[in-house]
């Protein structure tokens, strides 16, 4: 075999080996490097066995969709997941050790009880006043016990409450998840046609909305209006404006900050559907209100 065949031969397999390695995806490198960190917290592995192996196995299913050549936004998906996992076993190590934290402070205030019984018992009547002491201090000591018993648990109570109320709230609200952020879609049906005034019909969802973020201050929305292509662009760019600003408008009179909104129509450059049919004229003629995604979106698309 001459050197020259042996030089082809080495370029061609390399040229196999890049063809067959799948490009690198950044949310699956941020995943694994979250699940990886968080394999080294003494706290989770202690505490959260069970749900740091769901997210070694969700980490598992992403790394194989990406060998396997599944399509970007899959393996996006599954990689959100993937961290998502890692979230849940953080909360929940974090919610054990509380519980820990609680049970040891109880057993302390036990023993410092009996204690200051047996002290009491065992104090002779010219150590009165030294005992008297004593006992006022340690009351002191298990009156912090119990506050700071009582603080952990409602800390423990309001974070699993926290992230049961989010998930519940933006599945009520058909919420989706992608990659501009958590969606919520207001169809046609809430707007005359041609008309930017909302109807009766639309009390429930702009409520569920107003409660969605008067229950979640520290998110803001992005109300962006679209419509089909019948008629001209710019009565179509203005029309998209008007009921983005109606739904807006609707909002802050729910209570809703008008700081944390902001209003934008992008007319008929955004379909999601073709224009050629009434059915996907009317998926098209919608307003999608935005939220940038946070920690603890747990919401499967």
């Amino acid at each position: 075999m001459t050197p020259r065949f042996l030089l082809l031969a080495t370029a061609a397999a390399t040229l196999t080996a890049c063809a067959g390695t799948p490009d690198a995806n950044p949310a699956l490198d941020q995943a694994r490097a979250k699940y990886n960190a968080v394999q080294g917290e003494a706290q989770v592995r202690r505490h959260a066995t069970e749900e740091l192996a769901m997210a070694g196995t969700a980490l598992q299913r992403t790394e194989k969709s990406h060998r396997d050549g599944d399509s970007a936004t899959e393996v996006n998906h599954l990689a959100y997941l993937t961290t998502q996992r890692v979230a849940i076993a953080q909360e929940t190590a974090a919610a054990r050790t509380a519980q820990e934290v609680t049970a040891s402070a109880a057993a302390e205030r036990d023993r410092m009880r009996l204690e200051l019984r047996t002290n009491e018992a065992d104090t002779a009547q010219q150590q009165l006043a030294a005992s008297q002491q004593s006992g006022a201090r340690k009351s002191a000591e298990l009156a912090q016990a119990d506050r700071s018993a009582a603080e952990d648990q409602a800390r423990l109570a309001r974070s699993d409450a926290r992230v049961g109320s989010l998930e519940q709230q933006l599945v009520d609200l058909n919420a989706k998840r992608t990659e501009r952020g958590i969606v919520v879609t207001l169809g046609d049906l809430l707007f005359d046609s041609g008309r930017a005034q909302l109807q009766a019909s639309s009390t429930r969802s702009m409520g569920q909305l107003a409660d969605f973020m008067k229950r979640n201050p520290q998110r803001s929305a992005a109300v962006e209006g679209h419509t089909d292509s019948v008629g001209s662009a710019s009565s179509n760019q203005d029309l998209s404006d008007r009921r983005a600003q109606a739904v807006v408008a609707a909002l802050v009179d729910l209570g809703v900050g008008a700081d944390r909104l902001t209003a934008r129509g992008n007319g008929q450059g955004q379909p999601v559907a073709g224009n050629d049919t009434a059915a996907g004229r009317q998926m098209n003629r919608r307003v999608e209100v935005v939220f940038a995604p946070q920690a603890g979106d747990i919401l499967t698309r």
